[in-house]
């Protein structure tokens, strides 16, 4: 039961049996939990966490969706019917918070040491599932709603490192979810989710204080707007010109302009003058 950083980095690497399922069977979960895991990482150093624990239980953190892959939204495939819209708010409820019951016996399975366990079963605390919340007091119009029902179990973070990934988690979500986003609009969601989980209560029971939030919110802030920043627009005509060249690229010439003689030599596929 000694965690050492070996073991630990031994974890992190990508052909780890675990992390290989999750990257096949939950391949949006597996990408969501690479970000939060950098994300998470370069804070950590800043407010005095372990920033080895931090990546290799951000990693981890939603092992459990091996299980029921397709009910949570990063694994759907664009345009697919949702499984969540022929049942019961209740039901969505029950299946999306035993992701963290299935991740813990996952990491017994696989002999995963107790501070992975600790952040698998912590990172939710005991915040609310809103969105199915929501759903059901509209559905039912507030009656007989019981808002525990729709809380995940807990504990609530315990430790810096997983109070650290809490956030980067929600975090991570929340920017993703944004339409359009830019730097203003990123800025404001990352100071509401961290708001919304300190006015809950989540953070009662770890030791981050309120200038270790207002750290983390300025590194989630400057980290987010890098990852989710603009592009420039490919042109048209270089899009057709690489069309171009891919279909006339093996060993041929591209002619150009009136005179038919006057032609450009390509490049061959085997670095030959075609």
């Amino acid at each position: 039961n000694v965690t050492t950083p070996f073991k630990l980095l031994e974890l992190a690497s990508p052909s780890h049996p675990l992390l290989q399922r999750l990257l096949l069977d939950a391949p949006g979960t597996y990408h969501h939990s690479i970000l939060v895991g950098n994300l998470a990482e370069t804070a950590a150093d800043m407010i005095g966490a372990d920033p080895v624990v931090v990546r290799v239980g951000a990693y981890y953190h939603d092992i459990g969706k091996i299980k029921r892959p397709y009910f949570f939204i990063e694994n759907q495939v664009e345009g697919s019917e949702n499984p969540h819209d022929k049942i019961a708010p209740s039901l969505s409820t029950l299946i999306v918070t035993s992701h963290i019951k299935d991740g813990i016996d996952l990491c017994r399975d696989y002999k995963l040491p107790q501070a992975i366990v600790d952040v698998v079963q912590q990172h939710h605390g005991t915040t609310l599932v809103s969105y199915f919340y929501r759903q059901a007091t509209e559905n039912d119009h507030g009656d007989c709603v019981i808002e525990a029902d729709f809380r995940y179990e807990g504990p609530r973070p315990q430790s810096k490192e997983v109070a650290l990934i809490m956030l980067a988690d929600a975090c991570e979500a929340a920017v993703r979810s944004l339409s359009k986003p830019n730097i203003n609009r990123i800025e404001a969601t990352v100071r509401r989710v961290i708001r919304e989980r300190l006015n809950d209560g989540q953070l009662d029971d770890c030791n981050l204080t309120l200038k270790d939030l207002n750290t983390i919110g300025d590194v989630f802030i400057r980290v987010l707007s890098s990852m989710f920043h603009s592009r420039i627009e490919y042109p048209e005509n270089l899009k057709e010109l690489e069309r171009r060249k891919t279909r006339n690229g093996n060993g041929s010439k591209q002619c150009s302009g009136k005179d038919s003689g006057n032609c450009e030599t390509e490049q061959g596929s085997d670095g030959r003058p075609g």
